[in-house]
């Protein structure tokens, strides 16, 4: 049986011009997992993790607090889908859910699911886009297979909210709908374990937080 940990990066910078790289505290949420990784002694056999800066940065920081860098893996099929893009071509065909300068970050919250619902429903112009809602479906589906064929006892999985919930969708069989809602409320460095067996993967947990489960640090649980 292999056990399947999927991480979604720590904190990035948002608001800030580059929002792929990790902010102080999403590098410090990263290393505590790693640090509660070897208290538990939960090493790891193998990593794959997605190309963008951000996994590669709280992979970095995990290695570091669990004081083991496994093997690793990079791939792209484990990258965010550009929610920029989703965003902008929403915005173009509806100006008026632009939020106002200085407005709060629960308002491009609103936005970015309003705009996933409308790309689920292909209602997007497809030139603005990189990837349809379907092509990330079939993406996770890929990148998902090939991690239950991982000949591994436990797998590190360093990705996003999106594509996380996009894998899950696979494993539990809920809807687009859903998709949305499970991306919107996955933390910053917090895990879902999977469970892979002959008859297939399940879900044994979901969005876990241990190593933040402390009073001083309430603080530095996020979902940016």
């Amino acid at each position: 049986m292999t056990e399947l940990f999927f991480v979604r990066h720590g904190q990035a910078s948002f608001g800030a011009a580059d929002y792929d790289k990790l902010s102080e505290l999403g590098i410090q949420q990263s290393r505590w997992l790693g640090e509660y990784f070897h208290r538990r002694d939960r090493g790891f056999d193998y990593a794959f993790c997605g190309n963008l800066r951000r996994h590669r940065e709280t992979a970095t920081a995990i290695s570091e607090g669990l004081g083991h860098v496994p093997p690793m893996e990079f791939s792209d099929g484990l990258n965010e889908f550009d929610f920029q893009a989703v965003v902008t071509a929403y915005v173009t065909q509806h100006p008026q859910a632009r939020p106002a300068d200085g407005a709060p970050a629960s308002e491009y919250y609103r936005l970015l699911k309003k705009s996933m619902q409308a790309w689920a429903a292909d209602e997007l112009d497809a030139q603005l886009l990189p990837e349809s809602w379907l092509e990330f479906e079939d993406r996770a589906a890929t990148v998902l297979q090939q991690l239950m064929q991982c000949q591994a006892e436990r797998v590190l999985v360093v990705s996003s909210g999106g594509a996380i919930a996009m894998m899950l969708r696979h494993v539990l069989g809920y809807d687009p709908q859903t998709v949305i809602k499970m991306n919107l409320q996955i933390k910053n460095a917090s895990f879902s374990q999977c469970l892979v067996s002959h008859s297939g993967v399940h879900l044994s947990s979901f969005n876990n937080v241990p190593h933040l489960d402390h009073p001083e640090r309430v603080h530095a649980i996020t979902y940016s």
